[in-house]
């Protein structure tokens, strides 16, 4: 099967599309023909070992280059084969999954524990575009957030890949929600379901003078400290994401926030979708919004799967509205 292989760290320039052996399904996976994947900074991350001081923590960054040989966190495909223990899928069932690694390619094989079916209402491009992007927003909205209905929201990063799906869970559990984004986008934040958007570029929303009970933090640029001033006496700072870096961030903007936490009355936390919740069990909650048609995927660009490394170029801008996704 073709893949692109990560023999070192670096620039998207680095990946070599290669002939690789098909993954065989153990007993208990499924063997999944990947008709789209999509790019994010998950794996751009990993592409350049960054931040650097991630090579020394356990993880899936080694100290020389990545631990996993092919990114691509995203999966939507077709069944192509079972393990012999496995039940409730099928050849030719279209499904989708969130996995460590292994989009990049043609065939992945998935624990069918964490595989679900695909929204009836989705194309694989579109299914492509929700599960790490999705799952995190869920996790950090529903359980780390702990959102209420009449709650009022701040999404900061509302425009992207997390930051869509964040806006829409969000209005879609019952609050009202503001979205920071640029002006240029500020459109479709609204679209998407922000009752007020701040645009960034113009104003300082830690200044403003509003209180919300939640502010969910994708992309930053504001302190623990500052997001304080804005949040209720028992409100939560979510801590998704934050500036890029080269040796610490945007691990450090997290844990900034955690070590602030003891000190407040305001509740800090940051989302870690890597070892939380139960991946098939949150697709298809995520399903469930998916198909009734209130939460929709939002995608920026779609790239043919021999142009991944410019998708992942793109995305790395950091100007991507929503997804940037890969057809296989």
């Amino acid at each position: 099967m073709k893949a692109f292989v990560i023999p070192s760290y670096g620039s998207p320039d680095v990946l070599e599309l290669a002939d690789v052996p098909t993954p065989v399904p153990g007993d208990d996976e499924v063997l999944v023909r990947v008709r789209a994947t999509s790019v994010q900074p998950y794996d751009w991350h990993h592409l350049r070992g960054e931040p650097r001081i991630a090579r020394l923590m356990p993880g899936t960054l080694g100290l020389r280059r990545p631990k996993i040989d092919i990114l691509g966190a995203d999966v939507a495909g077709e069944v192509a084969a079972v393990g012999r223990d496995v039940t409730g899928f099928a050849p030719g069932d279209s499904v989708f999954a969130l996995v460590v690694g292994g989009g990049f390619a043609e065939y992945v094989r998935v624990p069918a524990a964490d595989l679900a079916p695909m929204p009836r209402t989705l194309s694989f491009e579109q299914a492509a575009a929700v599960p790490l992007a999705a799952v995190t927003a869920l996790l950090a909205v529903r359980d780390d957030g702990r959102v209420q209905a009449g709650q009022r929201v701040l999404v900061n990063g509302a425009s992207g890949g997390v930051g869509t799906f964040a806006v829409q869970l969000a209005a879609a559990m019952g609050a009202e929600v503001t979205g920071v984004c640029s002006g240029r986008n500020a459109d479709l934040v609204r679209e998407i379901g922000a009752a007020d958007v701040v645009d960034r570029t113009t104003t300082d929303v830690t200044r403003g003078g509003g209180r919300f009970d939640l502010v969910v933090d994708i992309a930053g640029g504001h302190s623990a400290w500052a997001f304080r001033r804005i949040l209720t006496h028992d409100g939560a700072l979510v801590v998704v994401g934050g500036p890029a870096g080269r040796w610490l961030q945007p691990a450090a903007h997290a844990f900034a926030a955690l070590l602030v936490g003891p000190l407040v009355s305001q509740r800090m936390t940051m989302t870690q979708v890597a070892d939380a919740g139960n991946r098939r069990a949150d697709l298809l909650t995520l399903t469930e919004y998916l198909d009734a048609g209130r939460v929709v995927p939002v995608v920026d660009r779609s790239y043919p799967f021999a142009e991944l490394p410019a998708a992942l170029r793109y995305s790395e801008e950091g100007h991507a509205r929503g997804k940037v996704v890969v057809t296989i």
